[in-house]
């Protein structure tokens, strides 16, 4: 395969297969000349143990095709989007720098475009903040976020009302005087690779909805339980992030007797509906991203832009 070796993104919501065709492009690759290896920008895929609640591939199913950027958080660690980015731009450096494509995979949009475009994170102020997330322990997020959609409404808009953790960083940075990102792509992104391919992996709503329903209803039947049990004693519930996490902060909430298993189940499955159609907003966004579903013949994307 000639060209010089290129940055390729298969980003989308959850269930539209983005694992599966990221697999496919790098056999694609493969078999045209060209090696490929596979980055995570999957927040919670970061998180070693986490596996049945995110989806994540098994080793023993790769392929042989190297991964990056998964397993390497505790679950009491802090998952941020300012460290994740230095790390996995040194992989995605070293991949090319071999003369293979590197394929970004996930569908954290704040990961995806810390990558694919040319962010630059504010400062933290340890102080400041742990003021505001003594607050948010006090108050809740409610006045917080009022808070903050008084100072900045544009970004209030983008945030979800409860997301405590990206409510305290906007406030954090407003408080500094700086601008926030907005929790949304830059105005006018630039890449920060030229030549990077942005592929977008969609299924029709009205196939995606009951596929993430049922894939809930498989994580409890996989044992999602007797894994967040296993993570409850290496730490899980003094995460920041991880204890969050859709799927595992309901899983933690039945093993304390507060959600029937039932209801445990269909909040997983209504937040999970709700963040699919926040990552399909997102993406949407992208400039000159190309729509791609499983089944499709991954050869057409390899000169594609």
């Amino acid at each position: 395969m000639t060209g010089s070796p290129r940055l390729r993104v298969i980003a989308g919501a959850t269930g539209t297969g983005k694992t599966a065709l990221s697999l496919a492009l790098a056999e694609a690759l493969a078999a045209a000349g060209r090696g490929a290896e596979i980055v995570n920008a999957d927040a919670m895929q970061l998180y070693r143990g986490m596996d049945i609640g995110t989806a994540k591939l098994p080793a023993s199913e790769r392929r042989g095709i190297p991964h990056h950027m998964f397993d390497v958080l505790d679950v009491t660690d802090e998952a941020a989007v300012a460290q994740y980015q230095p790390a996995a731009r040194a992989v995605i450096d070293d991949i090319l720098g071999r003369g293979l494509d590197a394929i970004l995979v996930g569908g954290s949009g704040l990961y995806v475009s810390s990558i694919v475009y040319d962010f630059r994170f504010p400062p933290r102020d340890a102080a400041l903040r742990a003021g505001l997330e003594a607050e948010l322990v006090a108050d809740g997020p409610g006045a917080l976020f009022t808070r903050l959609r008084a100072l900045d409404p544009a970004t209030a808009e983008r945030i979800d009302p409860q997301n405590g953790r990206r409510i305290v960083r906007a406030l954090e940075i407003l408080a500094q005087g700086g601008a926030t990102h907005g929790a949304a792509l830059p105005e006018a992104p630039r890449l920060w690779r030229e030549g990077t391919q942005l592929l977008v992996a969609h299924v029709d709503r009205d196939v995606l909805v009951p596929r993430l329903d049922r894939r809930v209803e498989g994580m409890w039947q996989d044992g999602l339980l007797d894994e967040v049990s296993v993570l409850r004693a290496h730490g899980l519930d003094r995460g920041v992030t991880a204890r969050r996490a859709i799927g595992y902060a309901q899983a933690l909430a039945q093993l304390d007797g507060d959600l029937t298993q039932q209801d445990a189940i269909a909040q997983t499955q209504a937040l999970t509906r709700r963040y699919a159609r926040r990552q399909v907003s997102w993406f949407r966004r992208y400039p000159g991203a190309r729509p791609v579903q499983h089944g499709g013949d991954p050869r057409a994307w390899l000169g594609a832009s």
